[in-house]
């Protein structure tokens, strides 16, 4: 688990690394103490996975349509 901090990692790196660490459980050769520390660093990039959603949904959920339905921009959400 040499990678980048899960803070610095996108969405994309995320959950790939998320991949890898289900694969790795999944297998069942992993001994137990490992299998902690994979689960414990599975649930941090989960818990950053959907935080990262989260944000692509409000953001989505701000963009402004005009009455033909073409977005004229942005409303600020709370917290950005």
């Amino acid at each position: 688990m040499s990678e980048k901090p899960i803070t610095e990692m996108s969405f994309e790196e995320a959950m790939k690394a998320l991949e890898g660490v289900v694969t790795r459980l999944e297998r069942g050769d992993v001994p137990l103490e490992e299998s902690i520390d994979l689960y414990d660093h599975g649930a941090r990039l989960k818990k950053h996975c959907e935080a990262k959603l989260k944000d692509a949904e409000e953001k989505v959920a701000a963009i402004t349509l005009d009455a033909d339905g073409q977005p004229t921009g942005t409303t600020p959400v709370e917290g950005m």
